[in-house]
């Protein structure tokens, strides 16, 4: 296994468990059109008549800027241009605020992070001054730490020599959360050089505070490659220095990952994303009348052990509380939660029962439509079984079935469908047999999804497949 593997793993298991972090550097704002900090200082530079790239203390030059002018009106007045930018966000950014992460850490001034929050439907608590740690937002889903302050209070940013000389003075309890996070949390480093200044400080301070008390972390590096314009004994020097600095930050317990090129980020986060909806199951279904070898008692047994059976191996069930099989799903999830997940039914159980009254300018069909795609987008496995209902007196397919199953290939998701069940779920089964090489997963079990109609067997087929598609 490799160590991008080994890292889309742990970090995966840490955001499903709830322990999952992030440390957002210029780096993630840089592709929206945001300046690094090296631009951030240029002008400055010019200003006192100074080169930034003679130049390494980048924090230096905004002192002797500050020292020249005795004011910090100039800085103020960059921050305030540079941070207000109209931008879009990348993919990047939305992935890591897309996924049920509750602690984000930055140095940035932008308010990137707290728009993509917003976007994601999710409410963020701003920690920007150290007096709010006190306080907490209500219903709040994620909190970010803005360490080094933000765009909003230019005056009181963290840039120059004085503002970190004295942060520990200023803001001791940031340093108190930082220190009780990095123990206790599995961080994601993204978008720093680690040649950056700002995060010396950062890093020299976690040393001190976590002693070897450190857990692992990650980042990312790109290998450094051999340009056209450099020599032979140049190209040596920086890939050896790369190596040097790698094995560094292990001192403080991060783990690079090197990448052929920062593109490959994007996928690994969206394989980060997959991998952890994989432990999410929606269940399809929905029944007016048994059908087949299928009695009453068959029918709300099979959905009971299935959803119990999910649970008590640590997946979520998603569920839109189907005709005739709704409860059953419910309360087999429930029995199992109740008796030994420590009643955390959330993490556990999500229901989602169709609106009956439609309100608005959407149609039911548009509501139950956007309901559908919101519900199936959770998941990363979606499991069909039965599907009719009444219709003038005769019993036919269910068409939201069909239409949840086109929402689920649309999705990409993995659709496992018990052709034995009869109903839509046995049209949905005859489409994906037809066209078997897309789901490949499923080939040495097809059969058997058609024929096996005992509870007990068909259950642990079902618990099989979904155990298959995850990242161990």
């Amino acid at each position: 296994m490799s160590f991008k593997e080994e890292f889309i793993r742990e970090y995966t298991k840490a955001v499903s468990q709830g322990y999952a972090a992030v440390f957002a550097g210029a780096g993630l704002s840089r592709q929206m059109g945001f300046i690094n900090w090296k631009e951030l200082i240029e002008p400055l530079a010019k200003d006192i008549g100074l080169d930034v790239n003679k130049e390494h203390d980048l924090i230096a030059i905004a002192q002797y800027y500050k020292n020249e002018r005795s004011s910090r009106s100039g800085i103020n007045e960059k921050i305030l241009n540079e941070f207000t930018k109209d931008v879009e966000l990348n993919e990047n950014i939305r992935i890591l605020t897309r996924l049920p992460i509750q602690t984000y850490w930055t140095t940035n001034y932008d308010q990137l992070l707290e728009e993509a929050l917003k976007e994601n439907n999710r409410k963020a608590d701003v920690k920007i001054k150290q007096e709010s740690l006190a306080s907490n937002v209500y219903d709040r889903d994620a909190v970010v730490y803005k360490m080094h302050g933000d765009v909003s209070s230019p005056s009181e940013a963290v840039l120059t020599k004085d503002d970190y000389e004295v942060y520990s003075e200023k803001h001791p309890l940031f340093r108190t959360v930082l220190r009780g996070d990095l123990v206790s949390k599995t961080f994601l480093f993204i978008g720093f050089s680690f040649e950056d200044p700002n995060l010396d400080y950062v890093l020299s301070q976690i040393r001190v505070l976590l002693g070897e008390n450190k857990r692992d972390h990650y980042c990312f590096f790109e290998k450094i490659k051999e340009e056209n314009t450099e020599s032979k004994e140049d190209f040596e020097y920086n890939k050896a220095k790369q190596t040097l600095r790698i094995k560094d930050l292990q001192r403080y317990g991060i783990q690079a990952i090197l990448l052929d090129s920062y593109n490959e980020i994007t996928e690994i986060l969206n394989q980060v994303e997959q991998a952890h909806l994989m432990k999410n199951v929606f269940i399809s279904g929905s029944i007016n009348s048994p059908e087949g070898s299928w009695d009453k008692d068959k029918v709300l047994e099979f959905p009971h052990n299935l959803s119990k059976s999910l649970v008590k191996n640590n997946y979520k069930i998603i569920s839109g509380f189907g005709l005739g099989i709704g409860s059953s799903i419910i309360n087999g999830a429930l029995e199992e939660i109740m008796t030994t997940k420590y009643k955390h039914i959330d993490e556990h159980l999500s229901l989602r029962p169709f609106p009956q009254i439609v309100s608005g300018k959407l149609s039911r069909e548009e509501l139950w439509r956007k309901y559908r795609e919101t519900m199936i987008s959770q998941a990363g496995i979606v499991i069909f079984i039965f599907g009719n209902k009444c219709v003038d007196n005769k019993i036919v397919p269910a068409n939201g079935m069909i239409e949840e199953f086109d929402i689920a290939c649309q999705l990409g998701k993995k659709i496992i469908p018990v052709g034995s069940t009869e109903g839509a779920a046995k049209i949905i089964y005859k489409k994906v047999k037809k066209d078997i090489d897309k789901y490949s997963y499923l080939k040495k079990y097809i059969i058997d999804l058609e024929k096996e109609t005992d509870i007990n067997k068909l259950v642990k087929l079902i618990y099989k497949i979904v155990k298959e598609q995850q990242i161990e």
